[in-house]
C-alpha cells in the first residue's frame, strides 16, 4: 500500500474571516447539543457527522473514544457512520502492523500537531485523521472520508479537523459522564474467544458469545466486536517483543498482552477485553477474554473520565477497598471535615447521590 500524507506544522490557521469563525462555533454548538442519552450509538454517529458536515463535508465518520490512564489502542468506545464492514475492519487491522502508514496513531502522536490525510488508503479522497489530545493525554481519533470523485482533502482541511479537536474532547467525556453510574446489563461470567495466527476465529466459548449476544442488544454493530477481537488480537501478537507499559488498568502489560477498558456508555456496564497470545513468540493462537473488570482495573480510566483530582483519587480508592470516611481520614492523614468536602466533590462530579450509589459505579 501506497501512503502520502499531508501533515499540519502550526496551530494557527491562515482564515480568520468571521463567516469561518462563525462556521467553527456553529459546528461546535451542533456538537455541545446534541442529546447523548436519547440516541443509539448508531444514531449519535449519524448526528455527530451531521453537525460538523457543514463546517468540514466528508463522506464517512469514525470517531473512537478513550482515556489517557487507557491509551488509544484499539480505542475504548466508537461511533461509525457510513464506514463500510470491511473497511472498518482493515482500520483495526493496520492500526497494530501500521504497514508504513505515517498516520497512525503512534505516528501522529509524535507531531506537534497530530493530524494527517492518508492518500491511497481508503479511497480516492483519503482519510483525514486527528488524533485528540490536550495536556492531560489522548482522548481519541477523528476519522473523515471522502468519496473518490470528491475533492481530496487539504491542508485547510486539516485545520478545521484540529479546530474541531476541543469539541469533540468534551463530546467524548459527555458521553461517558451522562451515563448511569450503576449497572444496566447483568454481569456475566468472563468468556474466552480464540483467535488464530491467520486471524480466524477459532473457538468461542458459551460464555463470551452471551457476552456478544447481550452487546448487540445494546446496539453496538454485529461485526464491530468480532472486528475488535481479532485487531485486539494482532495488538497482542505485536506486543510480545514489546518492553512493559502501563495499561488501563494501571498495571504493566506483559508480553503478548492488549487491552480495551470500555466504560458503561453504549455498553451498559464496565467491560475489559483483553487478548493475551498464547505462545513465547507471537505467532501462534491469541486468547481474548471478556469480562467486567473489578474495581482496581477501571478506577484509572473512571478517574480520567470524571476529572478527579489526585487526592479525590486516594479517597474514592479507598472507598472502594470498604473504608469508611473514619478510616480514610486517618490513613490519608486528613481530618473528617476534609474528607467529607472530598465526598462532596467526588459525588458532584460524578452525580452520584452518595456513597452506596457511587460504589454501584465498580459493581464487577
Amino acid at each position: 500500500m501506497t501512503v502520502d500524507y499531508i501533515a499540519l506544522a502550526s496551530h494557527h490557521s491562515t482564515c480568520c474571516r468571521g463567516d469561518v469563525k462563525d462556521g467553527q462555533e456553529r459546528a461546535a454548538h451542533e456538537l455541545r447539543a446534541l442529546p447523548l442519552l436519547a440516541i443509539g450509538v448508531a444514531e449519535l454517529g449519524a448526528a455527530i457527522s451531521a453537525a460538523i458536515g457543514p463546517w468540514l463535508p466528508h463522506d464517512a465518520l469514525r470517531l473512537v473514544g478513550t482515556s489517557p490512564a487507557t491509551g488509544l489502542g484499539q480505542g475504548s468506545f466508537s461511533f461509525w457512520h457510513r464506514y463500510e464492514e470491511e473497511l472498518v475492519r482493515s482500520l483495526l487491522a493496520r492500526r497494530s502492523t501500521g504497514h508504513g502508514d505515517p498516520c497512525r496513531p503512534a505516528a501522529l502522536a509524535r507531531q506537534r500537531v497530530p493530524a494527517a490525510v492518508a492518500r491511497g488508503a481508503e479511497g480516492g479522497g483519503g482519510e483525514l485523521r486527528v488524533l485528540l489530545r490536550d495536556g492531560r493525554g489522548v482522548w481519541g481519533l477523528l476519522g473523515l472520508v471522502r468519496a473518490g470523485d470528491a475533492r481530496p482533502f487539504r491542508e485547510d482541511d486539516v485545520r478545521r479537523a484540529v479546530q474541531l479537536g476541543p469539541a469533540l474532547m468534551t463530546l467524548l467525556r459527555r458521553h461517558v459522564t451522562a451515563a448511569p453510574l450503576a449497572p444496566t446489563i447483568p454481569a456475566l461470567p468472563a468468556g474466552v474467544i480464540t483467535v488464530s495466527a491467520g486471524q480466524a476465529i477459532r473457538t468461542v466459548t458459551p460464555q463470551a458469545q452471551a457476552w456478544l449476544n447481550l452487546l448487540g442488544r445494546q446496539g453496538t454493530p454485529g461485526w464491530l466486536m468480532p472486528a475488535v477481537v481479532t485487531a485486539l488480537a494482532l495488538d497482542a501478537r505485536a506486543n510480545v517483543h514489546r518492553t512493559a507499559c502501563p495499561t488501563a488498568g494501571g498495571t504493566a502489560a506483559g508480553a503478548g498482552r492488549s487491552l480495551v477498558c470500555a466504560p458503561p456508555a453504549g455498553f451498559g456496564r464496565w467491560l475489559m477485553i483483553e487478548g493475551q497470545a498464547l505462545d513465547a513468540h507471537g505467532t501462534g493462537d491469541v486468547a481474548v477474554v471478556i469480562q467486567s473488570p473489578a474495581a482496581a482495573l477501571v478506577l484509572p480510566s473512571f478517574c480520567d473520565w470524571y476529572a478527579l483530582t489526585p487526592r479525590e483519587r486516594q479517597v474514592l480508592e479507598l472507598l472502594c477497598r470498604g473504608a469508611a470516611p473514619k478510616q480514610v481520614a486517618r490513613l490519608l492523614g486528613l481530618s473528617a471535615h476534609t474528607v467529607h468536602d472530598h465526598l462532596k466533590a467526588l459525588f458532584r462530579k460524578t452525580g452520584a447521590g452518595g456513597r452506596d450509589e457511587l460504589m454501584a459505579a465498580f459493581t464487577a
